[in-house]
């Protein structure tokens, strides 16, 4: 008598995660991270730490710094603005740092929205490159999830900044753009060096190829694309910023 035929053994499903799993495994094993958002694509718990993070850096910067000496720091990082600082008389240069003061909290302070609409401008572009230009298949949502979640790094960053600006920074050499040594522009003298080659050199970022990685590996997550060609092409069109910003700012 022939053997009953032994029915298939079905495949372990794996429990949906919760988002504080989520939000460690993205540091520590990111690949299960992104796999889950297969399953659901939500992004507002990464959404809400880095807003956190990002309004009590802006905080920080207020007290320890502030907005007003961050305006003169910037203003004295472009010779042409420093021109045209100059020429204004003592009560129209306090009027006009009054006003950029006031203008940078309230950007500062609307970083959360910022975040919202930088991330869906991000998330667009590599969402038509990867579904058009390899046939990712990935979905928008799934795009935009990945692209809040690969922010996470950012939190690292964030109380990096936080730390130095209680230990105590010169206000007058505080650079709000680039205010912790995490990548190569930050130790160059900019007296020295010209705008493009410390524009590039900021490039060379821990958190931001922290950042290009962990986005390569959510859309190889999401989609058939091998993982070293998702990388490469964030990280395509990172060199591709960095070129264009750095090119603009060595105008200035």
């Amino acid at each position: 008598m022939a053997a009953a035929p032994v029915p298939p053994v079905p495949a372990p499903v794996e429990p949906p995660m919760s988002e504080p799993a989520r939000i460690l495994n993205t540091y520590i094993a990111p690949s299960k991270t992104f796999t889950d958002l297969r399953r659901n694509a939500s992004w507002w718990a990464p959404w809400i730490l880095i807003s956190i993070f990002s309004i009590v850096v802006i905080f920080t910067v207020g007290k320890k710094i502030g907005f007003e000496q961050i305006s003169r720091n910037q203003i004295a990082q472009s010779a042409r603005a420093s021109e045209q600082f100059d020429r204004l008389t003592a009560d129209q240069q306090a009027q006009r740092l009054q006003f950029s003061a006031k203008l940078f909290g309230y950007i500062g302070y609307s970083t959360p929205l910022v975040v919202l609409l930088v991330f869906l401008i991000e998330a667009t572009v590599l969402w038509v490159t990867f579904n058009v230009g390899v046939g990712a298949e990935t979905s928008f949502k799934q795009a935009y999830a990945i692209l809040m979640y690969a922010g996470l790094p950012g939190l690292i960053h964030a109380i990096l900044t936080i730390v130095t600006l209680f230990a105590g920074v010169n206000p007058e050499g505080f650079d709000i753009n680039n205010p912790i040594g995490t990548n190569l522009a930050y130790y160059l003298d900019p007296e020295t060096t010209g705008k493009f080659v410390r524009g590039m050199a900021s490039s060379l970022d821990v958190i931001n190829i922290w950042t290009i990685v962990l986005i390569g590996i959510g859309f190889a997550c999401t989609s058939k694309v091998k993982r070293s060609t998702a990388i490469m092409i964030v990280a395509g069109w990172y060199l591709l910023y960095k070129l264009a910003a750095s090119g603009l700012a060595s105008l200035g």
